[in-house]
């Protein structure tokens, strides 16, 4: 089988992620529990009367995977896959609230045309006029994943050369406050500094997206290769090292072989005990970093996880802000990426130098 790299990544977050120059050199701080993406210029990259009419979410996925395609070099790719857990809840809240507003009459269909989950892939192929394999996934916290193991397994089997892959998720004014009612979100609003210590259940709720060029052919430009991708729908906690192992044997690699841990602790009481487990144990003498407390949670935001582990990767530089423990490492050239949310569907992403 083929050997897949990552070829490119662009990433719009609530952090200035997108300026891809930079590398959380100038860190937005917040005092909240639900943060916005920060938004660039939507203008430079999609007609203004096209961008009247998107959602933010659409807006995010297409120029997200513009920016991806621009600095891959390409125009055009041999599939689009893209992950989201809850899809495009601006365009159906609006939906929603129509039907109950009018009585069920009278109703405009374009705000149900723009609510279905494909509608973000659906757009981007739509602007590079791409007719080739679209498929969105939709697997709550695993979606971006999903997405990536469809886009692995079409490459090594070089049913493909180019894929374009990502993941999208937009705040819904409704559906966040529904995630406030049942104690999703945290009941506080906190700082960057704060988030592991804030010692209360629930997330800083966030939205953004994040897309790759994946590809078979390996270029001097080119981040990392992707050496595998699991997922796990249910794992007990004392359960979780040792199938950390099991996946690493799996790929010839022992704990002690990984330079760096990327981790998705997100402050929730209640759930970041999986991560502490690793951080205590099979991984207590490995590099560890995270993210969450700058970009916040969503169904798809592991995938900045992933933005995060294979900017490290080609720059060799880990920013001070992601920091999770003291310990240095020469060198990054073997990096795990582990996610879960509120104790499902985690994942494994294992990425090396190339």
């Amino acid at each position: 089988m083929k050997k897949v790299y990552i070829n490119s990544i662009a990433s719009i977050s609530p952090q200035k992620t997108f300026e891809s120059a930079s590398f959380l050199d100038d860190i937005i701080e917040y005092n909240d529990n639900v943060i916005p993406a920060f938004d660039p210029n939507y203008k430079e990259h999609i007609p203004p009367a096209a961008a009247r009419r998107m959602a933010k979410g659409i807006k995010m996925g297409v120029v997200a995977s513009k920016l991806a395609m621009e600095e891959a070099g390409i125009e055009t790719v041999d599939a689009i896959i893209t992950g989201t857990g809850m899809g495009c809840m601006i365009d159906s809240e609006k939906f929603v609230s129509a039907i109950i507003d009018n009585n069920e009459q009278y109703l405009t269909p374009t705000s149900f045309i723009q609510s279905t989950h494909n509608t973000v892939a659906g757009q981007i192929a739509l602007g590079m006029e791409c007719k080739a394999y679209n498929f969105t996934y939709v697997h709550s916290a695993i979606s971006f994943e999903s997405a990536l193991i469809d886009a692995k397994m079409q490459l090594e089997n070089n049913e493909a050369n180019n894929i374009l892959v990502g993941g999208v998720e937009e705040l819904g004014a409704h559906t966040t406050n529904v995630h406030r009612v049942i104690n999703h979100v945290k009941p506080e609003p906190v700082t960057i500094s704060e988030v592991l210590n804030s010692n209360t259940e629930g997330a800083v709720f966030s939205e953004g997206a994040n897309f790759f060029v994946v590809s078979n052919d390996k270029k001097d430009s080119s981040y990392a290769e992707l050496l595998a991708v699991e997922t796990y729908n249910t794992l007990q906690k004392d359960k979780l090292s040792e199938t950390i192992k099991n996946f690493l044997e799996e790929n010839n690699l022992k704990p002690e072989d990984l330079d760096l841990v990327v981790l998705g602790n997100n402050g929730d009481v209640d759930f970041d005990g999986y991560y502490n487990q690793l951080s205590e144990n099979i991984f207590k003498n490995t590099k560890q970093v995270y993210y969450k407390h700058l970009v916040g949670e969503n169904n798809t935001v592991s995938a900045f996880g992933v933005w995060l582990a294979s900017k490290i990767i080609k720059t060799q530089q880990i920013p001070a802000i992601v920091n999770l423990n003291d310990i240095e490492s020469a060198e990054t050239n073997i990096v795990l990426c582990y996610n879960q949310y509120r104790g499902e569907n985690h994942s494994l992403v294992l990425l090396k130098k190339c």
